[in-house]
């Protein structure tokens, strides 16, 4: 648990201060709005060991602005444009309240940018590792229109919602790796140390083994004899995929599969079609024109193929055919979500629907991944009852025999 100092305002306007102990700034930032604080700034107080020179030397560059960043400054900027304060006081007032060096020298660009008379759209645009292009649009069109505090406002509630949904798919594929590498250690283990030593057992007998017996004990001698070559052709092909997986074609095959998986792939789906309907909803809502929120929104899903299938639809689009039509073509959604945009399109309420959409699905996304462990346990089982059956039939079967055998000549 960390230490937060925060101020802000209550409902009746009063400025407040104070501390609060939470896991991270999300979660203080949460408690306090949940209590009907309006927050001004939130930062970590700073431990005795963190602030020495060289806890400030070795930190220095080393943590990027996140997505947590990127929420409390989007929910301070909502604050502080809803209290009037203009933009350059607002992000002075942000640089003096953080104490991450990284989001300092954003804060410090940032205001530059506009004193040196460039729009705030624009200076956001040049920490494009910061600012997705969602984010920018958002932005321009919350400047153009007037909006921005508006903006902001809904910027906070869907980054919120975006890290939730992502925090939900990787709990959805952390049972599985981790079953997984459990297995393959199991197996490592089996292979390196337990049949090596019944190996000694059976030679000391000088018995005739059953093929079983004879194939494991084979796998398990070049497993010892060639470990070093086997561990460096793994490192090695890991560190191949990844490279390959960095590359487009590498990424769009690697995505497609994963919402392919048995178990976990259809929660994947789900989780990233919540996170394209509200972004779009929400681009839509703000007054981004349909075909720029197709473009904006495919860069903010996480996963090459759904956003190939989104500039699918994004192209059918710009050739005149409706949103239903172009989603029912890109061949993802459900017959029900096509049905909600369907009506959407015909009663005018396309971003309310998509709200309801992107809601619907980060429930069953929910509900998927309480049921996760009772659908992977079963696998599990299986997988487990197999390792235990050929190590009985190859290698405990054999020894028992050995056993009666050495009993038998033993009383005659």
């Amino acid at each position: 648990m960390a230490a937060f100092a925060w101020t802000g305002r209550n409902p009746r306007g009063e400025a407040l201060n104070g501390e609060v102990e939470a896991e991270s700034a999300h979660a203080a930032a949460t408690r306090l709005e949940a209590t009907g604080v309006t927050l001004l700034s939130i930062t970590e107080r700073i431990s005795a060991a963190q602030a020495s020179p060289w806890a400030r030397w070795s930190g220095l560059g080393s943590s990027p602005v996140s997505s947590q960043d990127l929420l409390i400054f989007s929910r301070q900027m909502y604050a502080l444009q809803r209290a009037g304060v203009p933009i350059l006081r607002a992000l002075a007032s942000l640089q003096a309240s953080t104490a991450k060096a990284s989001l300092i020298k954003l804060l410090i660009d940032l205001r530059a940018s506009l004193e040196q008379g460039h729009e705030l759209a624009t200076a956001m645009k040049r920490h494009s590792n910061v600012f997705n292009g969602f984010y920018v649009a958002m932005i321009r069109v919350g400047e153009m229109s007037g909006r921005l505090t508006e903006v902001f406002e809904r910027l906070a509630r869907h980054i919120e919602f975006e890290l939730d949904v992502r925090a939900r798919i990787a709990q959805a594929l952390r049972y599985p790796t981790m079953v997984m590498v459990a297995i393959v250690i199991a197996m490592a283990v089996i292979n390196l140390f337990v049949i090596p030593t019944f190996a000694q057992v059976f030679a000391q007998f000088k018995a005739e083994l059953p093929p079983m017996t004879k194939l494991l004990m084979a796998v398990s001698r070049f497993s010892v004899d060639t470990w070093p070559l086997i561990l460096a052709a793994g490192v090695g092909g890991w560190w191949a995929l990844r490279a390959w997986l960095a590359t487009p074609p590498g990424r769009l095959l690697w995505d497609g599969m994963k919402l392919k998986l048995p178990i976990a792939g259809p929660i994947v789906l789900k989780g990233t079609l919540a996170r394209f309907a509200r972004s779009f909803a929400i681009a839509s809502r703000s007054g981004v024109p349909i075909s720029r929120a197709m473009t904006v929104v495919a860069e903010t899903v996480d996963n090459a193929y759904i956003a190939q299938r989104i500039e699918q639809m994004r192209e059918g689009i710009e050739r005149g055919e409706s949103l239903s039509r172009c989603a029912t073509a890109a061949g993802v959604f459900t017959p029900v979500v096509l049905q909600m945009i369907a009506i959407g399109e015909e009663t005018g309420d396309i971003d309310g629907l998509l709200i309801e959409v992107a809601d619907m699905y980060a429930r069953e996304t929910d509900y998927a991944i309480k049921g996760l462990a009772a659908r992977i346990e079963p696998l599990l089982l299986a997988v487990i009852g197999a390792l235990v059956l050929v190590l009985a039939l190859g290698i405990f079967l054999p020894l028992w025999n050995l056993g009666q055998a050495a009993q038998g000549r033993g009383g005659g």
